[in-house]
């Protein structure tokens, strides 16, 4: 769950109010987030005849990155015979058809179409033109047109990129900024093969009785980059959504075909493979003691539309999602680290999430031990080399890390003793040449620096040692009550512990990117991964399409074949 605010008003002095009287407020660990007023749809009055023109254009990788790709869209209306035409330059092209998929938002009632294209037979390491189009496209005269490149087969190198927390460039939405469409522009410029995106995606339920046109934003800002490379996206705190599903996920997973996981839980967690690598993304909603999705904090109750037939949610209502698989998503990612550990040619891991396990932000939300508990024993017993997240809205990287200290915390608001779990870093110096071996411990990465409106976040520092320090969730932190009849708050993390982890933070500025370059190696050599990350100097005041070099480290072990 992000806590930025609007950067002029007072952390714990901000209330909206929000259209069908109620107020809803979105808690962080160190405050309050405010939701959306009434606001005039533009994107709506620009639509005065709605039809099935495709936009929010995306593509995915299907079950093989190589031989398989999904193009998705939307439309305002619903299509008729919505279709996807594609095939190599010079050839002709094949035609796929559109399965539509609905919901209904359960807060304003508005019906949304999206279409799903699965292409498969793909040649690897192919570029294909594709165009999207309907009977009732009102551009169907000259149909939205685009490329692609399927993931190569066997040892090849790559590039990929990564960050969480875009939100949309229309400012009239919370969390909105413009520097989401320079990060857009941003995956485009070091051109990857495809892009993680670590949850968060747009913050529609900041904004609860508009979430399909803050979804619609979102969709059209990133179909600069996402139609033409796939866009792989976990699951956010954000993107948990009052009466749109049992774990609030409908708007996510109605415009998402995300490779097949085998469980009664599609979409919500998958892996796919390219090259030598193993890429794993995981809904951490579902083990995080933070409650950390939207919660109505009064004194009105949050009223959907009556065309919804859902009834007002009450102050204090929230929607905590954790345990919702019931352990279904933790033993799945057991078993497929399992199998990876046993496959030679699997020489990287990389895990995708949106919270966080190690991060020592102030103002940010902080670290959680529910993840720590449930998924870095596994880390650590089958060797994830990186772990990828968004969150907190900076840039922080740990030291590989390997087991944990016990009792290593302290409680926030006492001083007692608490166990934390703090991680154990295996190295506490950098190697002259940033180099590091994966082997013996796992980086994490904050990541959560893609484009929404947020003040920096700042770093806290032990008044006694000097030495970084964390704010650890160990416990839930449902909505208390306020000082103010029929209003409720929701609580800070709980525990404080040395963020002894902490190897570069970035104080400068809250937005980047990360660039990763995969190489292969030779057989009986070694392979690495080298990353580079970029930052936006200045962001934080004027969004800028300046994103420069802040470090460079190179990850390097042996091939297993």
């Amino acid at each position: 769950m992000s806590n930025k605010n609007n950067d002029d008003i007072p952390l714990a002095e901000q209330v909206a109010t929000v259209s069908r009287r109620g107020f809803l407020k979105l808690a962080g660990a160190s405050g309050l987030a405010t939701a959306a007023g009434s606001l005039a749809s533009a994107s709506r009055a620009a639509a005065a005849s709605p039809d099935g023109t495709p936009e929010q254009i995306h593509l995915t990788w299907g079950n093989e990155p190589a031989t398989e790709i999904v193009i998705s869209w939307a439309s305002l209306a619903a299509a008729v015979n919505p279709r996807v035409r594609f095939g190599r330059a010079g050839e002709t092209k094949a035609t796929v058809h559109g399965i539509q998929r609905t919901y209904t938002d359960g807060l304003n009632g508005e019906i949304v179409c999206t279409y799903h294209a699965r292409l498969r037979g793909l040649k690897p390491g192919t570029h294909y033109e594709y165009e999207v189009t309907a009977d009732n496209d009102s551009n169907a005269a000259h149909p939205f047109s685009a490329t692609f490149q399927t993931a190569p087969r066997g040892d090849a190198p790559f590039r990929w990129t990564s960050y969480g927390d875009l939100a949309t460039p229309n400012t009239g939405w919370v969390l909105s900024s413009p520097q989401s469409r320079f990060a857009v522009q941003a995956v485009e410029r070091f051109q990857p093969l495809f892009h993680l995106l670590n949850g968060d995606l747009c913050y529609a339920n900041l904004n609860p009785t508009h979430q399909p046109e803050v979804w619609r934003d979102f969709g059209n800002n990133a179909q600069t980059s996402a139609a033409n490379r796939p866009w792989m996206p976990c699951p956010g705190n954000h993107e948990v959504e009052f009466h749109n599903g049992e774990q609030g996920l409908d708007s996510y997973l109605a415009r998402y075909t995300l490779p097949e996981n085998g469980t009664r839980f599609p979409g919500r967690w998958y892996s796919f493979r390219v090259s030598s690598v193993l890429f794993i993304s995981l809904d951490a909603d579902d083990v995080v003691y933070q409650d950390a999705a939207a919660f109505v904090a009064g004194p009105s109750p949050l009223v959907p539309a009556a065309s919804t037939g859902n009834p007002p949610i009450a102050p204090g209502t929230s929607f905590y999602i954790r345990g919702y698989s019931g352990g279904e998503q933790t033993r799945w990612l057991s078993e497929t680290l399992r199998k990876a550990a046993e496959d030679d040619d699997i020489d990287w891991i990389v895990v995708q999430m949106h919270q966080d396990a190690l991060t020592s932000s102030k103002t940010g939300n902080g670290s959680d031990k529910g993840i720590r508990e449930a998924w870095l024993p596994l880390f650590d017993r089958y060797g994830v080399d990186l772990v990828l997240c968004g969150h907190d809205h900076d840039y922080e990287r740990s030291f590989p890390v390997r087991g944990c200290n016990h009792h290593a915390g302290t409680d926030a608001a006492t001083g007692q003793p608490v166990d934390t779990l703090q991680p154990r870093p295996v190295v506490t110096s950098h190697p002259a040449d940033s180099a590091f071996d994966t082997s013996h411990g796992t980086i994490h990465l904050i990541l959560g620096g893609g484009g929404t409106s947020a003040p920096l976040d700042v770093y806290g520092l032990d008044v006694g040692t000097g030495n970084p320090q964390a704010k650890v969730f160990t416990k839930p932190n449902r909505p208390m009550a306020g000082t103010t009849a029929n209003t409720f708050v929701r609580q800070p993390a709980d525990a404080l512990e040395d963020a002894i982890w902490s190897a570069q933070r970035d104080t400068g500025t809250g937005y980047g990117i990360a660039v990763f370059d995969f190489d292969p190696g030779m057989r009986g050599g070694k392979t690495t991964i080298t990353m580079n990350y970029y930052h936006a100097p200045g962001a934080d005041q004027t969004p800028t399409a300046n994103y420069e070099l802040f470090e460079t480290i190179t990850l390097s072990k042996e091939r297993r074949s």
